[in-house]
């Protein structure tokens, strides 16, 4: 937006920006306005692979975590309270200033008035359904996510991934319906934690699982949660990745939503990504909510579609045979 609230701040609230020192920016996602900082002095730290690359592409220093320390630190606040408690501790903890900005849907509310409690808040900026505030010191050692959850009593997730508390259970349906020959490449695209490349190599017939996930926190519980030899992880963007040689079974249960936006033109990206990578034989296998109108796609992408498995909430679907032709 041309006049972001971290602007409004700087030029009615009286934030003021250090000239010198290093300056964090935690989470912000593609297109967030950092106008009002030093592009030279700032590092921007975003573990999702598409918000990474583009402000990347638009000259940003980029890391996916914190290092060393800053002269200030803006963390954009996430939907997840537990990520969202995470990021300010590991804010307050690195920075001497810590600026935090979020929409009122997002909990900013809540945020400062917990931090109001642990810390001097030195201003509040109001603009946009959401606010912005900045504080000096405080203790907020306690909100670091430092233990990762368990899962089903083998599985490591963390906050701020997708499904961090459970299986998620249109992955369970999917995972369910696989058949017992699945082709010797698969390929997880946004494998998450895990879930599904771990049910995938329990079928001895698989040479190679490539786990496909763009947000580098999510992967990093997979490594730790996968541990086949068989598995290879990729830090990429899934509806961008591609693979020397195509692959035999494209598994996935895409995201439909970034952020709380909802955007389902996400799973039809998904789609089109998979007919690209598959060989001409190859299968797709792919779990979403009832809701989504993704027939129409792969019945563009793919020469025949069946409905396999499902209910009212969810549909487990498999394609066949990618028509490339037609992209």
């Amino acid at each position: 937006m041309s006049h972001s609230r971290l602007t409004h701040a700087v030029e009615a609230f009286g934030l003021v920006v250090p000239t010198e020192g290093r300056v964090a920016v935690f989470a912000p996602r593609a297109g967030y306005d950092l106008s009002a900082l030093p592009k030279e002095n700032c590092t921007l730290i975003q573990p999702l692979k598409p918000d990474c690359d583009a402000f990347a592409a638009a000259g940003y220093q980029c890391d996916v975590e914190e290092a060393g320390t800053y002269a200030m630190a803006v963390v954009v606040l996430p939907r997840a309270k537990a990520q969202a408690r995470d990021l300010l501790a590991r804010a307050a903890a690195v920075a001497d200033v810590v600026v935090v900005d979020g929409q009122k849907t997002d909990g900013i509310d809540s945020v400062l008035k917990e931090c109001r409690k642990r810390a001097d808040v030195q201003g509040v900026a109001s603009k946009a359904h959401g606010k912005l505030f900045w504080f000096q010191g405080g203790d907020f050692a306690e909100w670091r996510a430092s233990e990762p959850t368990q899962v089903d009593g083998r599985f490591v997730t963390l906050p701020g991934v997708f499904s961090a508390d459970g299986i998620d259970p249109a992955s369970q349906a999917l995972a369910a319906a696989l058949p017992a020959k699945l082709g010797r490449v698969v390929a997880d695209l946004g494998a998450g934690w895990g879930y599904l490349s771990s049910k995938i190599l329990e079928n001895e017939n698989v040479r190679d699982v490539h786990l496909v996930e763009a947000d580098h926190v999510a992967l990093d519980c997979a490594r730790r949660n996968v541990t086949d030899a068989r598995a290879q992880f990729h830090w990429a963007d899934a509806t961008q990745w591609v693979l020397k040689e195509r692959v035999d079974t494209v598994v996935m249960n895409p995201p439909f939503h970034t952020g709380r936006k909802a955007e389902p033109g996400l799973g039809v990206e998904f789609i089109q990504s998979a007919a690209r990578i598959l060989t001409p034989s190859g299968h797709l296998w792919m779990v979403a909510n009832r809701h989504l109108p993704y027939e129409t796609t792969l019945q563009a992408c793919f020469a025949k579609v069946d409905e396999v498995a499902g209910d009212n909430r969810f549909k487990v679907l498999h394609a066949q045979r990618p028509a490339r032709k037609r992209r």
